[in-house]
């Protein structure tokens, strides 16, 4: 039973790190083009105040919306063809957390 234990937190453990990989890899092809350095005036990753104020001020559903639709600079789907809502908000996410 202790070995069951142990395999499956290591399993669910390891299946942490490579959907986070997989995130970190979504983004660097395809958000970071405009976020990592704000051009075109998009909101930097990591910049925590700039995005908690997005977040309260629109809230969670209008940010995925504009990266589903685009806005301002930011075209429809923000180069992430494939990503689905649920993608976009952990992208959002990702990009709303301080830098480590």
């Amino acid at each position: 039973m202790k070995k069951s234990i142990l395999a499956l937190s290591l399993s669910l453990g390891l299946m942490s790190l490579v959907q986070a990989d997989a995130l970190e890899d979504r983004y660097n092809r395809t958000c970071a083009v405009c976020h990592a350095s704000g051009a075109a005036g998009a909101p930097r990753t990591g910049d925590v105040a700039t995005w908690d104020k997005r977040l309260q001020e629109k809230g969670m559903d209008v940010l995925v919306a504009n990266a589903k639709n685009g806005i301002r600079a930011m075209p429809p789907k923000g180069m992430c063809f494939d990503c689905s809502d649920e993608d976009f908000k952990a992208l959002i996410e990702y990009m709303a957390k301080p830098k480590s």
